[in-house]
């Protein structure tokens, strides 16, 4: 299974960023009264329809660190994109990954889905299906059409040659006008579910046939010069030989924060109330603040270390040229160690809570231009400054000067608030090193 993780996601904004894309958002209440995110649920059921799965994360660099800390680093292999290059160039790389890297043979049969629909076990049943058809059929592609709603100009269009669950496909084509759009609805085509299923030969065929390349070292030194271009467009448009396995099943695309809040099982998350008079009205709220809402209809109210948003649900579709316009730093986001969270910016301090989980820690590093102090608030571990150790426990204070090589281990779950001082503060001034002993 290779799994597309792409995005920044700006139109879930404020709980989404550069680093933290929708589907890391943790809204989704699990049975043991939890949440997870959509890449924790996605993989959570495909493991649950197929306990064997072996799932592949195709995605960018700036992601990796998020998978990690809610995926585990064994539980999921990763093809990371050096460069954002849309789902051919995505695909094609998660191939010869899997090939000239895994030792997959060219006649495995995968199945390609996106990281974030909204979807129950029936949906994976039929991803089991399409890998099935890729294996033993005569096509060379297998899609998932959906049954459409309106003439979307959002989607691709699969025309099914016959009813039925399978049929051979007589036109495929890709986000077409709404005029087109409606007449491929008036005589039964589908939407295409963005999801696929072939046989990895044959798609490095393909990727041979339009990138000059030698294998999976070779791509991926030359992916920064690739064009972007979507599979749909580089392949499934072009292939002749197409089946279609029709899914009926429930099947939401939570892009927007009015599709989001409708999948969410309660009105809010976080510390937040609203009076008797709040109609259709969710709330997320990451900080640890309290949050009143009064009187509101149809509302979604947002916020976290980002900013706020209270936008009306409808409106709340057109966010993302006014998110384009903020320059601001990242104040969340999720590394493999844990986490961090921004609590202060001053003109020449940045005060930071992090969060390391039980056995892990932070690259040996140093900076050239700033200082930094460690207050330890929580748990147990040890420090490494300038090669030499101490255990620390809640109640320590650490200091690094600028070029001191410094790591914190943590034994537990720990905690600490790092002030970082200097005139030219960035996340460019990183310098690692190997650490020659733990």
């Amino acid at each position: 299974m290779i799994v597309l993780s792409g995005g920044s996601g700006k139109r879930l904004w404020p709980l989404s960023n550069d680093v933290r894309s929708k589907q890391f958002i943790q809204i989704f209440r699990k049975e043991d009264g939890s949440y997870e995110s959509m890449a924790q649920r996605v993989c959570r059921q495909i493991r649950q329809a197929d306990a064997d799965a072996s799932i592949t994360i195709a995605t960018s660099r700036t992601q990796v660190s998020a998978i990690h800390n809610q995926l585990g680093e064994k539980n999921v292999d990763i093809s990371v994109e050096p460069c954002r290059r849309d789902t051919f160039p995505a695909i094609a790389l998660a191939a010869a990954f899997l090939v000239d890297v895994k030792g997959i043979s060219r006649r495995e049969a995968v199945v390609v889905c996106p990281v974030d629909p909204y979807v129950e076990d029936d949906y994976f049943r039929t991803l089991k299906e399409m890998k099935a058809l890729a294996e033993e059929g005569d096509a060379n592609l297998v899609l998932m059409g959906i049954d459409p709603t309106y003439p979307s100009e959002k989607y691709g269009y699969i025309l099914p040659e016959s009813a039925g669950r399978t049929a051979a496909v007589s036109v495929f084509r890709e986000k077409p006008d709404a005029g087109t759009a409606a007449e491929y609805i008036r005589r039964g085509a589908l939407w295409n579910g963005g999801v696929f299923a072939f046989r990895l030969g044959y798609v490095l065929e393909k990727a041979h046939a339009l990138i000059d390349f030698s294998d999976y070292h070779d791509l991926y030194a030359k992916y920064e010069d690739l064009p972007s271009i979507s599979f749909d467009h580089a392949v499934a448009e072009k292939e002749s030989k197409l089946q279609v396995v029709h899914f009926s099943g429930s099947w939401k695309d939570l892009g927007t924060w009015n599709t989001l809040t409708e999948a969410m099982e309660e009105t809010s998350i976080g510390d937040a109330v609203m009076n008797e008079t709040c109609r259709n009205v969710h709330v997320i709220n990451e900080l640890n603040v309290p949050l009143l809402a009064m009187g509101l209809h149809d509302v979604v109210i947002s916020a976290s270390p980002e900013g706020i948003l209270v936008s009306d649900k409808e409106q709340s579709s057109y966010i993302q040229p006014f998110v384009d316009r903020l320059d601001q730093r990242v104040m969340f986001a999720e590394k493999s160690w844990g986490s961090f969270r921004v609590m202060d910016v001053e003109e020449e301090s940045l005060t930071i809570k992090v969060t390391l989980k039980a056995g892990h820690r932070m690259n040996y590093h140093s900076h050239r231009n700033r200082d930094e102090v460690w207050v330890v608030t929580a748990g147990t571990g040890r420090t490494i400054v300038d090669g030499m150790e101490q255990q620390v426990r809640p109640g320590d204070v650490i200091t690094m000067q600028a070029g001191c090589r410094h790591t914190i281990i943590a034994e537990s779950e720990l905690k600490l608030v790092e002030v970082q001082l200097g005139r030219e503060i960035s996340v460019h001034d990183k310098q690692k090193y190997e650490l020659e002993y733990e």
